[in-house]
């Protein structure tokens, strides 16, 4: 009796053994991993930029091949350009767009195109057909059923696209599409926006900001996905009775500050519904004696409650920018563990190469930040700078701070050196926030960081964080405006007075461009006046449109750079105009100087981009490394000095950090851990991109796109992808 007792009680047992393994392997293997796939921007609403797929490893990286190569605009060479677009990957079918904003579908496994929509192409697109050329960093999706769509953004213009066929869903908006001039509380004439981020989605919601002009506020919006209605909308320049209108001296401000915008995009707790943005600085990013104050919500992290746009916190990580030191990426969202006790944190970097690690819920510091004094002497006048600013103990920054006489770069010979050194004295330089002169400042990091667009990736397993950056040093020179009337002045000089003010700061005095803007030299030779006037209007790539510039102010313009000798003789005539009245005396800048040497190096001695690994459990760097590099200094022997890169990282289970980014035209996969270069290749032009991971019929694969970089060279128009054999 016993003995079957005891069997009966072992096959109980057993069956309920073989229950709970079954249910186990049900909830493995039905319930979807959160880092498998590549459905949004960035690979998750956490933006951390991490694939738990791990086929590819550290063992069998360097047997990667080409799986296949689409060529967005057909191997046209003169549609070639930057392509900074992160696709998105839905069930079998990648999304991408091009560098002509044309938004494509492809077969995941093959790169063959299934259909493609181009917002300039008037037959597909009557109502909204869009000849602007701006950065596009990605599309968002949504499903309900059998209702599948793609949010694509070119210029002002949001559209809903069938994502089976890529055609127009006409019940959105207007005929599938939705203006987004309207609706920001401006008069729609004279507002700019251009989204280069992608929206994000939650629920029937899409929330979308963008990159404005200096007089369109950077507001956030929500929409309905499906009808295209504005559903709510949050003042990122404070309105009277609103949370942060006190922080602006000016009780106006709000009717004509702009920019402050969340240009990078957004990340989300979806758990919790809580929405998380970086906020660009205000209007004008050099001089803030016209915005004095704190400038709320300039230069903050905002958490938004993502359902009706109601602000829950926020943290300004620079009070008063007057070196444009924007966070420049959403947020990383990550889980530490703080006194014994797992908290869910928002982690981000900006261009000052600082890492903010804050409280998720309540937006406080988790890694202990001080408010340290600045330089605040000898400013230009009516400027009123803030005398502190928040500086994190620890991570320490992953870029340098300061622009001493040891670190000028010596690789080029004694006169070289001594070139700079005579410039580099002539400079005022006291450490970041050194403050604006007309003498003239260095600023470093400059204003590509620091930190960039493509942001850092967060390994969730470790909590190490990986962030590529930039050192380059660049000048600004403030110049001031003095009070003048165009009532008595020819188009000559009207359009030198507009294009001082609206232009100088990126094209330079001369019209030789500065930075990463080009030369206007020679611009007759592209375009005529009604083209020119066109390309105020609408803006072009990183160029924002001036529509709130008249007409007769956009043909002086035009008759100044275009060098239109008949056109600069006749009266500047316009009683609309905004020139037509006084400016008010004020400061601008002479352009987007980079410090370099005679030879067209960086005055600073390298590294001139990095790779960092930071531990955020300990707040300690695992590994730091130059990373880019010139062939031409190679080849004399000089180690790898880093270059300027833009594009982020993405880091796997198998042991790999993949990134492109920088501007030698490589894609690298990189041991997470030890920060040794395993695999490289050459892309077919430099990926200022971040790549994407997927997996497909038991194949893991990664993609790129490189179009090239805006620094010149090489270009094209391609997708890439890699796996195994």
């Amino acid at each position: 009796m016993i003995a079957i007792f005891k069997r009966h009680l072992k096959i109980k047992i057993a069956l309920l053994l073989i229950i709970v393994a079954t249910i186990f392997a049900f909830v493995f293997y039905l319930t979807p991993n959160k880092y498998t796939d590549w459905k949004v921007y960035g690979g998750s609403h956490d933006n951390i930029k991490y694939s738990e797929l791990k086929q590819i490893d550290t063992s069998n990286v360097s047997q990667l091949k080409v799986a296949w190569v689409y060529h967005s605009e057909n191997n046209d060479q003169s549609r070639f350009g930057v392509i900074e677009c992160n696709p998105i990957i839905i069930n079998d079918i990648l999304f991408g767009v091009s560098p002509r904003l044309k938004l494509f579908a492809l077969d995941a496994a093959s790169g063959k195109e299934k259909w493609h929509f181009d917002p300039a192409d008037s037959r597909v697109n009557k109502t909204w057909p869009v000849s602007s050329i701006n950065m596009n960093r990605g599309v968002a999706y949504w499903s309900d059923g059998e209702d599948k769509r793609i949010i694509f953004t070119a210029g002002p213009i949001v559209f809903a696209i069938n994502a089976k066929t890529g055609t127009l869903i006409n019940s959105f908006g207007k005929d599938g599409g939705i203006d987004l001039r309207k609706g920001l509380d401006r008069d729609e004439k004279s507002v700019s926006i251009t989204p280069t981020s992608p929206a994000l989605v939650y629920r029937n919601l899409f929330v979308i900001s963008g990159a404005v002009n200096e007089t369109t506020p950077g507001h956030i919006r929500a929409f309905d996905i499906k009808t295209g209605k504005q559903k709510w909308i949050f003042h990122t320049v404070p309105y009277p009775g609103e949370a942060g209108y006190e922080s602006w001296e000016d009780t106006t401000a709000y009717k004509r500050m702009g920019s402050t915008n969340a240009w990078s995009g957004f990340s989300m707790d979806e758990k919790r519904g809580i929405l998380y943005a970086g906020i660009g600085s205000p209007t004008n990013d050099f001089y803030g004696g016209d915005r004095l104050g704190q400038g709320l919500y300039g230069n903050c992290m905002l958490a938004l409650d993502v359902a009706s746009g109601k602000i829950k916190w926020h943290f300004q990580a620079v009070h008063h920018d007057v070196w444009d030191m924007d966070p420049t990426s959403p947020p990383a969202l990550i889980s530490l563990n703080i006194n014994g006790k797992k908290t869910d944190a928002v982690v981000f970097t900006t261009k000052t190469g600082m890492v903010y690690v804050l409280d998720r819920v309540t937006g406080k510091p988790l890694l202990p930040v001080q408010e340290r004094p600045v330089p605040t002497n000898n400013v230009v006048t009516g400027e009123k700078l803030s005398p502190t600013q928040p500086f994190p103990v620890w991570p320490k920054p992953f870029v340098r701070h300061a622009f001493t006489e040891k670190d000028l770069n010596h690789l080029f010979g004694d006169s070289s050196y001594q070139d700079i050194k005579k410039r580099w004295k002539g400079f005022r330089s006291e450490g970041i926030y050194t403050p604006p002169s007309e003498k003239g400042t260095i600023v470093l990091p400059g204003y590509d960081g620091g930190a960039e667009w493509g942001g850092p990736a967060v390994d969730p397993e470790t909590n190490i964080l990986y962030v590529n950056a930039n050192e380059m040093a660049y000048i600004i020179n403030l110049v001031k405006d003095t009070a003048a009337s165009t009532a008595s002045m020819n188009n000559l000089q009207a359009g030198t007075m507009l294009y001082q003010k609206n232009c100088m700061g990126c094209h330079a005095p001369n019209r030789r461009g500065s930075g990463s803007y080009p030369s206007l030299i020679g611009a007759i030779k592209k375009y005529n006046l009604v083209q020119f006037n066109t390309l105020l209007t609408t803006g072009r790539r990183m160029m924002p449109g001036f529509s709130q510039l008249s007409t007769a102010e956009k043909n002086a313009i035009a008759s100044y750079v275009l060098e239109m000798k008949k056109e600069q003789h006749k009266a500047f005539v316009d009683h609309t105009s905004s020139a037509a009245k006084a400016i008010k005396a004020s400061y601008n800048h002479l352009g987007h100087t980079k410090f370099l040497n005679k030879e067209g190096y960086p005055a600073i001695s390298p590294p001139w981009g990095s790779l960092s690994a930071i531990n955020l459990n300990t707040g300690k760097f695992e590994w730091q490394i130059p990373f880019g590099e010139f062939e031409e200094l190679k080849k004399k022997g000089i180690p790898t000095t880093g270059r300027e890169n833009f594009g982020g990282p993405v880091v796997t289970a198998g042991g790999i950090l993949f990134i492109g980014a920088s501007a030698d035209g490589k894609l690298r996969a990189i041991n997470k851990r030890t920060g040794k270069t395993i695999w490289e290749t050459t892309l077919p032009a430099p990926g200022m991109s971040t790549p994407a991971i997927y997996e497909l019929d038991g194949r893991q694969y990664i993609v790129i796109a490189c179009g090239g970089s805006k620094s010149g060279g090489k270009s094209s128009d391609v997708y890439i992808a890699f796996t195994l054999p």
